[in-house]
């Protein structure tokens, strides 16, 4: 059986430093910080006191607003940007086989907005459980691609990846193979995330996750400074249209670049720290280049998982090398949750976007925010650190490891 191609022809983006590709992919080049106070809540008693949050967002500009209601802000997320997907790809929606259409969307945590809501108005009461009837339908991770599907038709495959920060890097994994298997045409493939609340900032301060610098948030997110202290919490969406080739080819789309490859392992390790000597993420980029059908030598840039984090940022590197070995110093590494934080579930997908923007326009995005070197970081690395750097990129990397152990590896190169 001969393998299909599969090349993305739509870019749909909501984050913490642009509502859209073009705003997103302007301020990651000029290292612009999505990292501000939280206003949304009481965080005076918080260790951390400040995340990146979505700006400025309006749902009703592609949603009904009577719909928004029956919306957690995470599926708010998926449907906007899923819409600028499939307006860019310039997809005639009334001539696809809408059976051979599909979505496949990753979210780490879901509707935990709803699931906090619903649950203090129970508690609040006198223990008559008034819950919404949209309160399942709500908060369920799944929902999000059902409401894409809903809206566009696609009867085709249907699923939710969840793995934590590597669940929309598993979504467009899953969208590979499912293209190179015949399974489909088009999949929309992306994810989004919106736990920027009281349990989401708690629980992720409870566990030592998450950066206390408070007094310098915009900077808060340093990833492989010295001074690194924990990852910034993020939230938004992304959506990549991801098609087989000569379906692409046969309809004149403008192809951005062709999804070449993936990887997936387990750390097997711990629950939240990964290994120490990184051989999951060793292991998922070897597997990734390979599964692309290329040497490690022909790799240029690598966007890395890079949280900020005092374990990863170390394990991350190390690994680079060891799969890279004397290539490694020849290419170039960034971490774009310098300027976005980390929108777990939805981070995979957001940095592919930057992965495949950088391709495109043979640029490579920043490290931000660096000042103190790390006696456990070979800095002989090229971070791009603080200005993004030109350099024409054939082929690319974008890694994401999630607690659990979960590690994926996606590969983009230049359509030939």
């Amino acid at each position: 059986m001969e393998l299909k191609r599969a090349v993305v022809t739509g870019l749909g983006a909501v984050t913490p430093v642009g509502n859209n590709v073009p705003e997103f992919w302007k301020n990651i080049i000029d290292g612009v910080s999505g990292c501000e106070l939280i206003t949304r809540f009481d965080t005076s008693k918080f260790k951390t006191r400040f995340a990146c949050q979505v700006k400025n967002f309006d749902p009703t500009l592609v949603i009904d607003k009577k719909e928004v209601r029956k919306l957690d802000l995470f599926s708010q997320f998926s449907l906007v940007c899923a819409h600028e997907a499939v307006v860019d790809s310039g997809l005639d929606l009334e001539n696809i086989d809408h059976d051979r259409a599909g979505v496949i969307w990753g979210s780490g945590i879901g509707g935990i907005e709803t699931f906090l809501q619903e649950v203090r108005g129970y508690l609040g009461g006198d223990g008559t459980p008034r819950y919404s009837p949209f309160f399942i339908p709500r908060m369920i991770a799944d929902i999000a691609g059902g409401h894409i599907s809903i809206k566009y038709n696609f009867r085709g495959p249907n699923y939710t990846t969840v793995s934590a920060c590597a669940s929309s890097n598993n979504a467009i994994a899953e969208a590979l193979m499912l293209i190179r298997l015949g399974k489909a045409d088009i999949i929309l493939a992306g994810g989004s995330e919106a736990a920027i609340n009281e349990p989401g900032l708690g629980g992720f301060n409870a566990m030592h996750a998450l950066s206390t610098r408070n007094d310098e948030y915009k900077t808060a997110s340093r990833p492989f400074d010295g001074t690194r202290d924990g990852f910034v919490m993020g939230e938004g969406g992304g959506a990549l249209v991801i098609e087989e080739y000569e379906h692409a080819r046969k309809r004149g789309a403008r192809i951005y670049c062709e999804l070449m490859g993936a990887g997936l392992t387990a750390d097997a390790y711990h629950l939240t720290a990964p290994h120490p000597e990184g051989l999951g993420a060793r292991k998922v980029m070897e597997l990734a280049v390979k599964d692309a059908g290329l040497n490690p030598e022909q790799i240029d840039y690598i966007n890395m998982h890079g949280t900020s984090t005092p374990l990863n940022d170390v394990a991350e590197a190390t690994a680079v090398k060891a799969v890279f070995g004397d290539h490694a110093y020849r290419m170039h590494l960034s971490s774009t949750k310098s300027m976005t934080g980390h929108l777990l579930g939805a981070a995979g997908v957001v940095e592919a976007i930057a992965t495949i923007l950088a391709i495109r326009d043979s640029i490579v995005p920043p490290t931000m925010h660096f000042t103190t070197e790390d006696p456990n970081i070979d800095y002989k690395l090229n971070f791009t650190f603080n200005k993004a750097q030109q350099r024409e990129i054939r082929y690319a990397l974008s890694n994401t490891f999630g607690f659990g152990g979960h590690n994926v590896s996606v590969v983009f190169g230049k359509i030939s």
